[in-house]
């Protein structure tokens, strides 16, 4: 969420940035800083009425102590009346903070000035690429045909018991996929972050902390009875753990990694780029959050990058890095990352990681804030990455590790798995 100060101080700035998003803020804009200076006004008022009231209170205890018992009542009459003007007010001060939060909850994160202009994925910038693309034997297939060859991955058992986008697992998969969570938690612990496991569904509060709601409220899962959301990625849970915290800038960085289910509802997501395992209702991911001091957090940020680049490095998959432009980054984010990597199967590229830096917009909803050496309390900046996502890295594995006799394991991945190829 961005701060109301911010915005009622830099509305040209707010509009122009909000622009590179393609969305035109000017009204919603106007309508924020409006209903912030009727909101003030009137605290304004009330304050006065209560301070006043409060004197008026001395006066009468004075009166009463000096045997004024007449001026007293005269004056009590006068605090009735400011009561019921001060009750009005609070009321009326509480529905324009209503207003004022649920019109902020609906403006995005201010894309970073290297964020590119353009309105579709095709207009993102490719930063870097890396790995050779293999030349498959003939006859190399998708993997949503090797799985039913190695009997790997059952789509249609996920469908009977759950339905689409629910997969099984199954033997040498099952076990694949479980290298592939350990490996990545090992290269995160190994890279100075602190493992946590977390629970998989999340409260209203924590879905807003993170910027799920409202903006994501029809792709998420919800238990209406408990009023709880399956979570659509382990950054929920995972920044909401410090939610109203405030942390002393000597604890900066804090860095963690967690290992969840994730659940996306997905709708209107058809065709044949989400066959198998390119779109999925539940799925397995990695993450990696990061809360830092707002001067460090974009060194950060190219540390994450650094960081799944190497893993990408040791399973030698061929993959690129993408800077989104603003009509597709989150609306979260103030800079995001996308990798992907190459299924030469499918012949197409497929997303694997997304790290964003999201400066104070969630920290600003988490009022999760640190010390200064000032003693004065700042937000701090969040950031988060996937390292990795395993529907496509697993994909991308089956595609381009085939050959005729099977399909071979990384070779980094071998001790986790406890065999060399799948055949």
């Amino acid at each position: 969420m961005l701060q109301i100060a911010f915005i009622r101080e830099n509305q040209e700035k707010v509009i122009k940035a909000l622009a590179k998003r393609n969305i035109d803020a000017t009204s919603v804009v106007e309508e924020v800083v409006q209903l912030d200076e009727k909101r003030r006004a009137t605290q304004v008022e009330l304050d006065g009425i209560l301070s006043e009231s409060n004197k008026l209170s001395k006066d009468i205890g004075e009166l009463m102590k000096g045997g004024e018992k007449s001026k007293a009542a005269i004056l009590k009459e006068k605090t009735v009346l400011l009561k019921e003007k001060s009750k009005k007010l609070a009321e009326t001060a509480d529905v324009l903070a209503a207003e004022l939060l649920e019109k902020l909850y609906t403006l995005p994160n201010l894309p970073a000035d290297i964020v590119p202009v353009g309105k579709t994925p095709e207009e993102n910038l490719n930063v870097f690429e890396e790995g050779e693309i293999p030349v498959l034997h003939e006859g190399a297939q998708p993997h949503w045909e090797l799985v039913k060859k190695y009997d790997i991955i059952d789509f249609e058992l996920g469908v009977k018991i759950t339905g689409a986008g629910f997969p099984v697992y199954k033997g040498k998969g099952a076990r694949l996929q479980r290298a592939l969570i350990n490996y990545f938690l090992d290269k995160n612990t190994a890279a100075g972050y602190n493992e946590v496991q977390v629970p998989h569904m999340v409260n209203e509060a924590s879905a807003y902390g993170t910027g799920q709601l409202p903006d994501k409220e029809g792709q998420m899962y919800h238990d209406a009875t408990d009023d709880l959301y399956l979570i659509p990625t382990a950054e929920v849970p995972v920044t909401n753990l410090f939610r109203d915290v405030i942390l002393n800038e000597n604890e900066l960085p804090v860095l963690t990694t967690a290992y969840t289910p994730c659940f996306r509802r997905e709708a209107g997501s058809y065709g044949a780029h989400v066959r198998g395992l390119n779109r999925l209702h539940q799925f397995d991911k990695v993450e990696i959050v990061r809360v830092e001091h707002p001067d460090k957090s974009y060194e950060a940020l190219d540390g994450m990058v650094e960081h799944v680049k190497n893993i990408l490095q040791e399973l030698k998959l061929p993959y690129r890095i993408l800077r989104l432009c603003g009509g597709d980054m989150g609306f979260t984010s103030a800079l995001t990352y996308d990798f992907e990597v190459f299924s030469t199967a499918q012949d197409r590229w497929l997303e694997i990681s997304s790290v964003s830096n999201f400066e104070t917009f969630q920290a600003n909803r988490l009022k999760l804030r640190f010390k200064d050496k000032d003693g004065k309390n700042q937000l701090a900046h969040t950031l988060n990455g996937s390292s990795l996502a395993l529907p496509r890295v697993l994909a991308g594995i089956l595609e381009n590790y085939q050959t005729p006799e099977g399909i071979v394991i990384p070779e980094v991945l071998r001790p986790y798995c406890g065999f060399d190829i799948i055949n």
